[in-house]
């Protein structure tokens, strides 16, 4: 009994440890454990329990080893070695939709098994790093919708095992790199929406096997290449607002593999519709490619197919009989062409939806006739006299007016809304892919189907978040469009009239997501004539969720107006959602440029001299009242001037801004400089403000006082901080701005160091390109062309997206076109001053460009451009990068705290251009709007001249100890010098007016107090 016992226990040790060995076989290497480690690191990726096998199902390493069908999973693979011993590799990694807010990690290549990786839709900035050319069996790498930027690096080329590589919608940039083209397995390449500039690389001519190519939403240059027709595996082909020109070649027609083509938006000469002869395509859109010529016989073979898309181009003739073989089109559109004939029968049998409107087609009496939008397609016949009908498209002829118009309210996609006493029209009803809707004196035509999303889709949005600005109930629905969206208004009076245009980017959220990566553009005419190309909603507003109004002027000659917005093919169309792009409108007010007349009502002598009686002695009486309580005796000229200014701002009591801010509360209190206070409140209907106030001891004064209330309320931009109101009562003289949550620029990168904010490479240059687009608007785009004069880091606000605003434009001046500068008394920011303007008084947009130069610098850096050290040398950031040029190491310029995760093109381009801004010769510092087509990549930085700078190796190392950071010094320890209050000027950054919005107080309780 104890043998058998002992036998037993001793077989029982024995399988237990071949379980054990097998349980170990099954696990990775340490190595590839710890690449893992490495990769979630740089990912941001906190999940993956490290304690478990990552091969298997727990511990966050997924649940669904389906490459096809999941969003989290590494997958491992089981081999042989030399031994004969079985060892797990991991094989692919798939982290899809989980917003990570990390980089790309460069060392894929530890992980030498690694066949897939993909990081799709996530929220990781940084660039494609050039060390992925080691990984040798990668087949799959997929980065769609990230924040990427950079160029796509030239050793990719080197991945020989590579079939798959989708890039899309991220912000690369640069031209192709040639070495792609040696990727001979290459069978998939999705480079659309990005920033890709440059011809394609004739070395593309090797990727025989591409079965799928997209190149849309770029900037890419020169003809679509004639050795595309060396694709012949190719299935799927979208060019689609690429930048490439046509004509189409010919060689097209070598493609017989072809099920999914489109082309649009192409520049260059009129050519016929090219001949096709795969006769498997699904999917044909040629759309605004300037075709010419009638519609082709041959379309009438494509029997496969359920898309035909050759809008907007100048085909003519009729729609040929043959065509009726097509009975599996669902989507037939033909608008904005020149076709002329009777609409055939069987169009309405066999078609679910057709578009034919904006042709030349017979007229018709209907506008709308089945599932066929006619809205005009035919010409105007002017057959009336009344001159509001008298441009009436055929098939709204028999309109009659009951009454001549001079205005227009529309809640987009929305029901009626009453807005300050103005109704706006219900425009609620849902649309078709081809629809048609009219009200009593307007309509609307909208020619719309999202090709790539399979289900349904409604063309209104409602929002689903929370809407804080003024008018809310305009915003919380709007009406889209996936091609082209007209609204025509009847019965006006001929005259000038003022469009406003409101808009609200409801589909993208705010959040640090993927979702929040959808970039918007489309194309706004009105009456025919183009007057915005690629309107971004999100960059004109500042922001998601967030209103912008945009006014344009028209002239109604025939009593119509039309407003039609047009999708180029630019912007994302996978992020956040397939289907979240074109057009999207809120409202549609039309107001007047003229003196509506006298309604028809009469009201009798005796009546009108009744009512002017009675005005007269009540305000007779209010008179005496006001004289007897003494305050018609005081000469307020603060009141006088700002009457003078005829202001058109909002004007708040003084009961109202101590509600506000609970009777100006020390607690409330956010700043302190020359000007006064800064107040934090609450108006009543909760909107958080920012009152400034002006203290009696100021040395800004009335002057700038008004000057300030007098431009900022004739700027509107998403970049410029806006100015709620004033109040002027007794002896307060309050300013009302937005609140903004993040303070200052200055405050976020070299303030105190426990209120400095961690900006990412991709938040500064975000900041940078924001300032950029305020400044070109002050300069080159609003109606008053403003020199700001006190550009710097503590009078660029920061919203709670991290959105910059420039604010205090308590020095502005104006710049008059006809003179080539002005001369006036110096008054700015020492450090950030121009030095034609600090030393001459000498003053142009340029000395804005300069001072913008230095805060660049400021943003890549993260230390004040001026700051000293305990002893009494002073360092000056604009001399070492100007070093740093000599000695070709621009880089080092960078603010360590970023480590590697920044992007280096971008940098150095940002650096580049920043110190063609502080060039000491005004002429050559570049316009505001050429600066912000160099940082968006649009244009190429030019080469940096030479200019020679001498220091002693001493101030070298000081200088360079100073700007890379040193442990035993606060990045603040110098705030004070670079943020004036009140006082005379000490220090070589102060400000000379003392007047920032936002002064940074480190001893305010509410700062904190904040969250």
């Amino acid at each position: 009994m104890i043998l058998f016992s002992a036998r037993h226990l001793f077989s029982m040790l024995i399988l237990l440890s071949i379980t054990n060995l097998a349980a170990v076989a099954t696990l990775l290497p340490q190595d590839e454990v710890d690449a893992l480690k490495e990769i979630a690191k740089m990912l941001g990726k906190s999940d993956w329990d490290f304690d478990v096998d990552p091969c298997g199902v727990e511990g966050g390493w997924g649940d669904n080893k389906n490459n096809d069908a999941t969003t989290n999973a590494v997958t491992c693979k089981n081999f042989t070695d030399a031994h004969k011993n079985t060892i797990s590799h991991v094989i692919s990694i798939i982290l899809q939709k989980q917003s990570l807010a990390g980089t790309l990690p460069p060392r894929l290549f530890r992980l030498p098994f690694l066949e897939r990786f993909d990081v799709s839709l996530n929220y990781l900035n940084g660039t494609i790093p050039k060390e992925w050319g080691s990984s040798t069996n990668a087949v799959h790498l997929s980065v769609v919708g990230n924040r990427l930027t950079g160029p796509i690096p030239k050793e990719l080329g080197n991945i020989s095992t590579l079939r798959h590589l989708y890039v899309e919608s991220n912000w690369l940039s640069g031209p192709l790199p040639p070495e792609l083209g040696n990727l001979s397995k290459l069978t998939m390449l999705f480079l659309a929406s990005n920033n890709f500039t440059g011809e394609l690389p004739q070395t593309f001519v090797n990727l025989r096997e591409l079965g799928n190519l997209r190149l849309g939403d770029n900037q890419f240059t020169g003809k679509i290449p004639d050795f595309i027709q060396n694709f012949t595996n190719l299935q799927t082909l979208i060019i689609q607002g690429s930048g490439l020109q046509g004509p189409i070649p010919s060689g097209i027609a070598l493609l017989e593999q072809l099920t999914d083509l489109r082309i649009s938006d192409l520049d260059g000469p009129e050519s016929r519709v090219p001949q096709l002869n795969s006769t498997n395509i699904k999917t044909l859109i040629l759309r605004s490619c300037n075709l010419m010529g009638e519609l082709p016989g041959y379309l009438a073979n494509m029997t496969n197919l359920k898309i035909l898309d050759l809008s907007f181009n100048k085909l003519s003739g009729k729609i040929p009989n043959s065509y009726s073989s097509l009975e599996n089109v669902e989507y037939m559109y033909l608008t904005g062409n020149q076709l002329t004939g009777a609409v055939p029968d069987w169009i309405q049998v066999k078609v679910k939806n057709v578009d034919l409107s904006y042709n030349k087609f017979t007229a018709g009496s209907e506008c709308h006739e089945g599932s066929v939008n006619l809205f005009a397609s035919s010409e105007v016949e002017n057959t009336t006299s009344y001159s509001a009908t008298s441009g009436l498209v055929s098939c709204l002829r028999s309109q009659r007016c009951a009454k001549s118009r001079y205005n227009l309210f529309i809640n987009c996609g929305g029901s009626k809304a009453e807005v300050r006493g103005t109704a706006y029209e219900d425009d609620s009803q849902e649309a078709t892919p081809s629809s048609f809707f009219r009200s009593d004196y307007w309509a609307y035509s909208s020619t719309s189907y999202f090709a790539d999303n399979n289900p349904a889709v409604s063309y209104k949005v409602k929002n689903t978040s929370t809407l804080s600005m003024n008018n809310a109930q305009l915003y919380m629905e709007a009406r889209r469009s996936a091609i082209s969206l007209t609204y025509y208004g009847f019965c006006l009076m001929d005259g000038p009239y003022t469009v406003t245009l409101h808009f609200a980017e409801i589909m993208f959220t705010g959040k640090k997501s993927y979702k929040s990566l959808g970039r918007r553009a489309f194309n706004i005419y009105i009456q025919g004539k183009l007057v915005w190309k690629d309107f971004d909603i999100e960059i004109e507003a500042g922001g998601v969720g967030k209103e912008v109004m945009k006014n344009f002027t028209a002239n109604v000659t025939k009593g119509t107006l039309e407003i039609r917005f047009y999708w180029a093919g630019k912007g994302t169309t996978v992020t956040p959602d397939r289907g979240a792009y074109g057009p999207l409108i809120s409202a549609i007010s039309v107001y007047p440029g003229f003196d509506p007349p006298a309604s028809r009502a009469s009201i009798s002598a005796g009546t009108v001299a009744g009512i002017l009686a009675a005005i007269v002695f009540v305000v007779f009486l209010i008179l005496v009242i006001l004289w007897w309580r003494g305050c018609l005796g005081r000469k307020d000229k603060m009141a006088q001037d700002l009457k003078g200014l005829a202001l058109q701002i909002g004007l708040f009591t003084l009961r109202q801004i101590k509600a506000a801010t609970n009777n100006f509360d020390t607690a409330n209190k956010i700043g302190e400089g020359g000007f006064g206070s800064v107040y934090k409140g609450f108006l009543s209907d909760g909107t958080t403000i920012a009152v400034k106030q002006l203290s009696s001891k100021s040395q800004q004064g009335n002057n700038e006082f008004l000057t300030e209330i007098g431009m900022i309320s004739a700027l509107q931009h998403p970049h410029l901080v806006k100015l709620y109101g004033c109040c002027i009562e007794g002896n307060q003289l309050l300013l009302v701005y937005e609140y903004m949550e993040n303070n200052s620029l200055a405050r976020a990168l070299f303030g105190p160091e426990e209120l400095q904010l961690k900006l990412d490479w991709w938040t500064r240059h975000k900041i940078c390109v924001g300032i950029a687009r305020g400044l070109a608007y002050l300069h080159e785009e609003s109606r008053l062309k403003i020199v700001h004069r006190d550009i710097k880091a503590t009078n660029v606000l920061l919203d709670e997206d991290l959105n910059p605003k420039i604010s205090d434009f308590g020095l502005a001046k104006l710049d008059e076109e006809d003179k080539t500068h002005i001369s006036t008394k110096i008054a700015g920011t020492y450090g950030y001053m121009a030095p034609e303007y600090a030393m001459h008084g000498y003053l142009t947009d340029k000395a804005d460009i300069y001072s913008f130069g230095v805060v660049a610098l400021e943003v890549v850096n993260g230390r004040s451009n001026t700051s000293s050290q305990r002893t009494e040398e002073c360092f000056n950031l604009l001399d070492w990068a100007h070093f740093l040029k000599e000695g070709e190491n621009l880089i080092e310029l960078v603010d360590p705290r970023l480590g590697s995760h920044f992007n280096k093109e971008e940098a150095l381009a940002l650096i580049k251009v920043a110190l063609m801004c502080t060039n000491a010769t005004p002429a050559l510092r570049p316009p505001m709007s050429s600066v912000v087509s160099m940082l968006e990549g649009k244009v190429a930085v030019p080469v940096l001249d030479s200019a020679g700078t001498i220091m002693t190796q001493e101030r070298i190392e000081a200088m360079r100890k100073h700007f890379r950071g040193d442990e035993h010094q606060a990045v603040g320890e110098n705030i004070s010098k670079s943020m004036s209050i009140e006082g005379p000027w000490t220090g070589t950054a102060l400000s000379a007016s003392g007047n920032d919005l936002y002064p940074v107080l480190r001893d305010t309780d509410s700062w904190h107090k904040r969250e």
